[in-house]
């Protein structure tokens, strides 16, 4: 349940059961778990703890729904896609207080992230009508050759913290566009998002046991009963590696389709002839958005000697002008870390780097005042044997790190196991071209901090993952290819 105060302050309306067969329920032991405002410490809600049982009803729910879904118009599924991204957008300060109350990030970025969200349904409601096949001749001339698409069934998705609105929509948009019914556990630390989207899909017009939502704080039993069903023919997961190949040992088992968006380790390039304005921009952009927690922000920031001493006295200066508090205030433009777990992560790297001979160039200030904060903070000086060069910081925290030649920074750009996405600051095309075709990642920005978009297809290669979300491929990932031989009759 939603505390008083609570639905006062957010104004939701929020329902905290688990949503399975078109139906709010309570968990089938009764349990709940808190929500945490990670800004305040104070519980905003009770969520329904669903265990096995619950993942049981949810796919049998799910599998039970499939055919008919699979069998709906292209533009029914469209109209109600479309009619999901109106119902958002109408509620865009509503979700944003919400994320905002339950995930910490300040509320411009929370309003940008309902509209980036929003977008996934509005673009894969276009794709919904778009699904093509293919007809041809085999060579000899005595068959037709008819290629068609179908969805690939019954679908996990799993979502992270990070982006509660979007990682759904990313997910949820091609499945119903595809024609596929899922179950759906969203990030137990951020689950009122997803329950929200939930109730607004039902609104929408979809039908029941085509999302089914499980909610759950053992997310373990929940998601390994879903993956050993057999009914499950997809995993659609976002979030670590180490879980992500847990993932896939179990999808191996019934030979599921899956499609990984794991963790990033981005560099950030300056050049020499980059425009350090632009530069600056960008690597507020790519450090700091959602307080440096997500999977493309920029973690290494590698900057040409000639440049380096200006850039990172410019960079720090900007870091402390930057307003940290509660995101609920307008005023706030870096709001606090999910847990406290985050905030000794990033402690304990800052304090490697230190100690193995980094510099700290901003005031780096303890904040008093409760939640977990963390300054932002700038390094010089960064050695390449820190622990930060070889793991995501997923924190305020830049690290800047001097190179001298081209050949140097690229082969330290790509010595990572990871490769989602890259940053590139240079006004020389030829530089450009050669940054990104020689940067082992998914996606690369030549003078830009943000690469994401609902028209674009994300992922990233190496132990970044595996299949790519939003774009025109992103629906492929839900759809299977079928052949069919005709013999082609009455020939002369």
């Amino acid at each position: 349940m939603i505390t008083a105060a609570a639905r006062t302050k957010l104004n939701t309306g929020l329902n905290t059961d688990l949503f399975i067969d078109g139906q709010w329920t309570p968990a089938s032991t009764g349990a709940t778990f808190p929500v945490e405002n990670p800004a305040t410490l104070h519980v905003l809600a009770h969520v329904a703890d669903g265990h096995v049982a619950d993942a049981e009803r949810a796919i049998q729910a799910a599998a039970a729904a499939q055919a008919g879904w699979a069998a709906t118009s292209p533009r029914q599924r469209a109209d109600i896609l479309r009619a999901a991204y109106e119902i958002i957008l109408d509620r865009t300060d509503e979700l944003a207080a919400l994320m905002t109350a339950e995930m910490g990030k300040p509320l411009a970025e929370a309003r940008g992230e309902v509209t980036y969200g929003a977008e996934f349904f509005r673009w894969f409601s276009e794709e919904a009508a778009r699904i093509n096949g293919d007809s041809t001749t085999t060579t000899d001339g005595t068959n037709r050759i008819l290629v068609t698409k179908e969805p690939v069934g019954p679908c996990v998705l799993i979502t992270p913290w990070n982006f509660p609105l979007a990682m759904g929509t990313r997910k949820i948009g091609p499945a119903i566009a595809a024609g596929c019914t899922m179950v759906f556990k969203p990030a137990e630390l951020t689950p009122l998002t997803a329950l929200a989207l939930a109730g607004i899909l039902a609104e929408a017009g979809l039908p029941s046991g085509v999302l089914n939502v499980v909610t759950t704080s053992t997310p373990a039993p929940v998601v390994e009963h879903w993956m050993s069903s057999g009914i499950a023919r997809k995993i659609s997961f976002t979030g670590s590696t180490s879980v992500g190949k847990i993932l896939l040992r179990q999808a191996a088992e019934n030979v599921m389709r899956s499609s990984m968006e794991l963790g990033g380790n981005a560099p950030f390039i300056v050049l020499p002839d980059a425009d350090l304005d632009k530069a600056l921009d960008g690597a507020i952009a790519a450090k700091m958005r959602n307080m440096g927690e997500a999977c493309t922000a920029a973690n290494r920031l590698y900057v040409h000697r000639d440049i380096v001493d200006d850039f990172s006295r410019r960079l720090a200066k900007r870091m402390d002008q930057l307003i940290v508090g509660d995101g609920a205030a307008d005023t706030t433009q870096v709001g606090p870390l999910i847990e406290q777990a985050a905030v000794t992560k990033v402690r304990i790297l800052v304090q490697d780097a230190i100690t193995r001979g980094a510099r700290v160039l901003t005031a780096n200030e303890t904040i008093d005042q409760p939640g977990y904060f963390y300054p932002p903070t700038v390094l010089v000086d960064v050695p390449a044997d820190a622990e930060m060069n070889s793991t995501e910081i997923f924190g305020p925290v830049a690290p800047i790190t001097i190179f001298d030649t081209d050949d140097e920074v690229i082969r330290a750009a790509n010595n990572s196991a990871w490769g989602l996405a890259a940053y590139v600051y240079t006004q020389d095309l030829d530089k450009a071209d050669r940054y990104s075709r020689e940067l082992e990642v998914g996606m690369v920005g030549i003078n830009t901090g943000i690469v994401s978009n609902p028209a674009a297809p994300f992922g990233g290669i190496k132990q970044s993952g595996l299949g790519r979300e939003g774009g025109r491929v992103g629906i492929d990932e839900f759809l299977e290819y079928k052949y069919t031989a005709m013999p082609i009759t009455g020939r002369r």
